[in-house]
């Protein structure tokens, strides 16, 4: 299990585990039935997610609240029973108990957990980028919403690392499909699928070879100009990258002329693709 992922688990249980104890001991014959049951039940749970019983965790918690819906256990066994079903990766499931626990306890103290599991649950979804990519537009929704509302919660910089690659895989899905379409003629849905990954994912790794793919694109269509403004900001933005050799190579010696001569008076930037010429 990674700190990351399961940190917060680790705490509220073992917050839970503190407070079963303090229930215990000499004032445990004092306690009425019910609190004691409940004491006893929650344990079950606890005891059943530490060896890895997730299903038997998620229906004790689960009872937990059915049973002692008014006692100090019934909000904390919520968020375990939606964790149990994480870790057992009945993710649907999961999603559905910390979509009720966030609607119902938002000012609860484990409320960023809550929605950095939520996200986790997506997250792991994540397939291949020749599948279908809805999964991964939840992810990266539920990321930014954990980072935007808590900027300083302890799960945020994973959440924007996650968020990173998530980007990169839906930049990868676009280039996979202009890739496809490239290959089989059809350049105009071609160069529209690269500037997608130029436009909207500035910051993955695609980018240089969606610069590199659009400069195929247009040299294909003869707009010898337009191939030569977008090598020229391939160059400018990622200079000795293999991409960039990859579409030197495909320019004539005037092109590669016009990128050198023009070096100071030529927009390089990524954005300059979207003004109008």
């Amino acid at each position: 299990m990674g700190y990351s992922r399961h940190f917060g688990y680790f705490t509220i249980l073992c917050a839970c585990l503190v407070l079963l104890g303090s229930c215990g001991g000499a004032q445990k014959s004092a306690q009425p039935a019910d609190e004691a049951d409940v004491n006893v039940l929650y344990g079950k749970a606890a005891q059943a997610l530490d060896e890895g019983n997730y299903v038997s965790a998620s229906q004790l918690f689960e009872e937990v609240e059915r049973q002692h819906p008014y006692s100090q256990w019934s909000t904390q066994a919520q968020l375990m029973a939606a964790y149990a079903y994480y870790e057992n990766g009945s993710y649907n499931e999961a999603i559905i108990a910390l979509d009720r626990f966030i609607q119902l306890h938002p000012g609860n103290d484990n409320i960023d957990y809550a929605h950095y599991l939520r996200a986790l649950s997506f997250y792991d979804q994540i397939s291949d980028v020749r599948r279908d990519q809805a999964m991964t537009d939840q992810a990266l929704k539920a990321l930014e919403t954990l980072a935007r509302r808590f900027p300083d919660s302890r799960y945020t910089r994973d959440a924007m690392l996650k968020r990173d690659l998530t980007l990169d895989h839906l930049a990868g899905k676009e280039m996979e499909v202009g890739r496809y379409y490239l290959n089989r003629g059809h350049v105009n849905a071609a160069i529209n699928r690269f500037l997608v990954v130029i436009e909207n994912y500035q910051t993955t790794t695609h980018v240089a070879e969606a610069l590199h793919r659009l400069v195929e694109s247009y040299l294909t269509l003869g707009l010898t100009q337009e191939a030569t403004r977008v090598a020229a900001v391939l160059g400018y933005n990622y200079p000795g990258d293999e991409w960039y050799e990859r579409s030197y190579a495909l320019l004539d010696d005037e092109q590669r002329a016009e990128i050198l001569e023009a070096r100071g008076f030529l927009d390089r930037t990524v954005e300059s693709l979207f003004k109008p010429e």
